[in-house]
C-alpha cells in the first residue's frame, strides 16, 4: 500500500518518467526482499541503518559498482523521505548515510563533424519513419531537451508563429526554447507524413510510432543508436549524449553559462557546470591565441 502511494507520488507530483519510477520501485523491492530474507522484516517502515549497511556489503560482494549502489540507496532515501512526509516514520535510517566514492564519469559528446554527418550526410527514408527519425535527432540536438520531454511534446507546444517550443520539464517546470528555422522545416516535412497516418491514437503528441501511438523511451534510444552508429565509433550513443552535445557545443561557441542553464531547464548552475569540462580544450585555444604571451 505504501509503495503504491510512493509510486503515485513519483508519477503525479514529481512528474518522473515511467523508466525512472520503475527503477525506484525495483530498488525498493530488492531491498525489501533482502530485509525479509535476512531480518524477517515485514515492512520497510521498521528498517534500520544496519540493514542498509548489510545490503551494501552484499551488493559489493556480488561486484555491483559503487555508482549503481549509490543509485539504489538514492531510491531508498527518496522512499524514506516520503514515509517521513506522510508521517509513517519520524527519522530516516539513511539520515546520516554518506554516498560511496565513485570515479568521475565523463560522457564524451558528439563532435560537430559527427553531428553534421548524421544530419546532412545520411540519407533518411522519404517516408513517415525517415522524416520522424531525422526530426527527433534534430530536435534533441537543436534544443537540448530530455528524452522524456521529447516523448511528451504536444502539438500545441510547438509554436510556428513565435518560433518557440514549450517544454514541460522535471517537477512540471515549464520553459520556452527558441526554434531554429531549419527545425521548422523538418517539423513541416514530418507533419505532412504524420497527417497521412490512417489511425492516430495519441492525437495530442508530436512524435508517434507508425501505429499511431506516442513514441516510447526504447524506440527513441534505438533511433539514436541506429543513425549514430553509421557516423560515430563511440561506444555510448544515446539521447542524453545529444543533450550533452547541445550544451557543450553552445559553450564552445561562447554561450553564457546562465543562458545554457535556462535552455537545459536546470534548477541550479552546478548542474550545468558539469558540461564545462569539455570546453577546456576550446578555452585553451582561445587563451593561447589571444593572450599576449601565448602562441606566436
Amino acid at each position: 500500500m505504501l509503495l503504491s502511494q510512493f509510486e503515485e507520488y513519483l508519477t503525479l507530483e514529481k512528474n518522473y518518467s515511467v523508466h525512472t519510477v520503475n527503477a525506484y520501485i525495483n530498488d525498493i523491492n530488492e531491498f525489501s526482499t533482502f530485509c525479509a530474507d535476512n531480518f524477517e522484516l515485514k515492512g520497510l517502515d521498521q528498517a534500520a541503518y544496519v540493514m542498509v549497511r548489510n545490503w551494501i556489503v552484499q551488493l559489493s560482494e556480488t561486484k555491483v559498482t559503487n555508482r549503481t549502489i549509490n543509485r539504489k540507496i538514492a531510491s531508498l532515501k527518496a522512499y524514506f523521505k516520503f514515509l517521513q512526509k506522510i508521517g509513517e516514520i519520524e527519522v530516516s535510517p539513511l539520515a546520516k548515510h554518506k554516498a560511496l566514492k565513485t570515479a568521475k564519469k565523463i560522457e564524451i559528446p558528439f563532435s560537430e563533424v559527427e553531428m553534421n554527418a548524421v544530419l546532412s550526410a545520411i540519407v533518411y527514408n522519404d517516408d513517415f519513419e525517415g522524416k520522424r527519425d531525422r526530426l527527433i535527432i534534430h530536435v534533441l540536438y537543436a534544443t537540448g531537451m530530455r528524452r522524456s520531454e521529447l516523448i511528451n511534446l504536444k502539438l500545441t507546444d510547438v509554436n510556428f508563429e513565435s518560433d518557440t517550443i514549450k517544454v514541460l520539464g522535471k517537477r512540471k517546470k515549464e520553459r520556452i526554447i527558441p526554434m531554429l528555422q531549419e527545425t521548422k522545416g523538418y517539423f513541416a516535412s514530418y507533419y505532412e507524413e504524420r497527417n497521412k497516418l490512417e489511425n492516430i491514437i495519441d492525437k495530442r503528441f508530436v512524435f508517434l510510432s507508425k501505429s499511431g501511438n506516442k513514441v516510447y523511451e526504447t524506440l527513441v534510444y534505438r533511433i539514436i543508436n541506429k543513425y549514430f552508429r553509421e557516423v560515430s565509433s563511440k561506444v555510448k550513443t544515446s539521447p542524453h549524449i545529444l543533450r550533452h552535445t547541445f550544451a557543450t557545443h553552445l559553450l564552445n561557441k561562447g554561450a553564457d553559462l546562465n543562458a545554457v542553464k535556462e535552455l537545459l531547464g536546470h534548477s541550479s548552475l552546478a548542474s550545468t557546470q558539469v558540461y564545462t569540462h569539455n570546453s577546456i580544450a576550446e578555452l585553451k585555444k582561445v587563451h593561447a591565441s589571444a593572450h599576449p604571451r601565448g602562441e606566436k
